[in-house]
């Protein structure tokens, strides 16, 4: 077993299994606690939330309460584990959740693969929660359940693989492009990997405005025409183009894109690419081409990957804390365009403000200003509770989807740790 191997299974082992538990909010300690509590007491809140379904958000978790929701089918870079083997990444989610928005969750692991069957399930659950948040669902089936649920439940839905990953992509890529003097009207993007993340990639950069954007697969090019391999959200992205393989996509391209596999980028790729090439290489845990790497075949590159131990990290960690947190505040019955473009435009702003002296201490760094080799903030940044939860709550109100008038934060919103 490797160093990495036996501090990990101790974490989750110690001092007890896992890493959530459940702790009451109010008092136990004598009999009228115990008559409140339960019954007799409890009757009152019932007959409440049957006349008026709002009094649930002031008598009960309901309003803090997300479901982390999973059937363990795409885990990580890891593929079909399944429904329990999920659990562990379920519960981390759960945790940051909480530590970063002071979010409440239940982690949900379904042994189920039929997506018909999940949103019937998700369906009859959704009371409980304020929210809910799927994860680690393989594509097409994510798409399927997401859009199903959406349309049923008047809570936010939200798969982080997908919205997630594109929103703090979008972030990163406003920025390089910033860095690149380019816009994103004007740019070639080749994204590679057409599963939940490119495709949400995709569709979510051409809602900031790219114009040209070029999927590929693992079969190549997703071009008008193509019917091997396809679905109706890659040919919902398929492009009139003469290339048909990734290398030759990434000709002169400004800006290339994996989710993916490990190696995918080649030098000749880079070589071919535009002058001052963004590459965001987010393969886990081995990217589609590792940074160094990069430089050395282009000075001019500008480079992120997946990884905390680079800079330019594409983490969701970024988003979807925050992203809920001011969905919550609001009460905003989905998680729209809109407020995932005020999403990305804050945490695009917020990394072109001072960096803070607590993050430079947190990160072991002197000095951290915007440019190539920070292109977007630090998850431990501690502004980003204050200003992308509040970003998105305003979208929600102005876009018509939140209930509340008044995005503060509850007081058990606050964030722990």
């Amino acid at each position: 077993m490797s160093d990495l191997a036996r501090r990990a299974m101790a974490y989750h082992a110690n001092p007890t299994p896992g890493k959530l538990a459940i702790h009451p909010t109010t008092p136990l300690e004598t009999q009228e606690d115990l008559s409140l509590a339960y019954t007799p007491g409890v009757g009152i809140p019932v007959m409440e939330i049957a006349a008026d379904p709002d009094a649930a958000y002031a008598t009960t978790a309901k309003g803090n309460l997300v479901a982390i929701i999973s059937n363990g089918s795409a885990i990580l870079g890891l593929g079909n584990q399944g429904a329990l083997a999920s659990k562990p990444v379920m519960e981390g989610k759960a945790v940051l959740f909480k530590t970063f928005a002071g979010i409440d969750v239940f982690d949900i692991e379904m042994d189920e693969s039929d997506p018909e069957k999940l949103i019937e399930a998700i369906t009859m659950m959704a009371p409980t929660f304020g929210g809910i948040n799927l994860e680690d669902i393989k594509a097409p089936e994510c798409f399927i359940i997401e859009h199903a649920l959406k349309e049923r439940l008047n809570i936010p839905v939200f798969h982080d693989d997908q919205h997630g990953t594109a929103i703090v992509v979008g972030a990163g890529l406003i920025n390089a492009l910033e860095v690149a003097k380019k816009s994103i009207e004007n740019v070639k993007i080749v994204i590679n990997g057409a599963g939940a993340a490119g495709i949400a990639i995709g569709t979510f950069l051409k809602s900031l405005g790219a114009a040209h954007v070029v999927l590929c697969d693992s079969r190549g090019v997703v071009f008008k025409d193509r019917t091997e391999g396809m679905n109706p959200y890659k040919r919902d992205l398929a492009v009139d183009t003469d290339a048909r393989m990734l290398e030759d996509a990434a000709h002169h391209a400004d800006v290339l894109i994996g989710v993916s596999k490990k190696d995918l980028f080649t030098t000749e790729m880079l070589q071919s690419m535009n002058q001052n090439p963004i590459v965001f290489a987010m393969a886990n845990p081995d990217p589609e081409i590792l940074p160094d790497k990069a430089k050395r075949i282009r000075e001019d590159v500008i480079i992120a990957t997946g990884r905390s131990d680079y800079p330019n990290q594409i983490n969701n960690l970024l988003c979807f804390p925050f992203l809920f947190r001011g969905a919550l505040d609001v009460r905003a019955t989905e998680i729209n365009d809109a407020m995932k473009c005020a999403c990305t435009r804050s945490l695009a702003d917020l990394a072109r403000e001072p960096v803070p002296a607590e993050v430079l201490e947190a990160y072991n760094l002197s000095n951290l200003t915007f440019g190539r080799d920070y292109l977007i903030p630090k998850p431990f940044d501690p502004r980003l509770i204050t200003t992308v939860a509040p970003a998105v709550a305003q979208a929600a109100q102005e876009s018509g989807v939140a209930t509340l008038t008044n995005n503060h934060p509850t007081p058990s919103a606050t964030p722990v740790g």
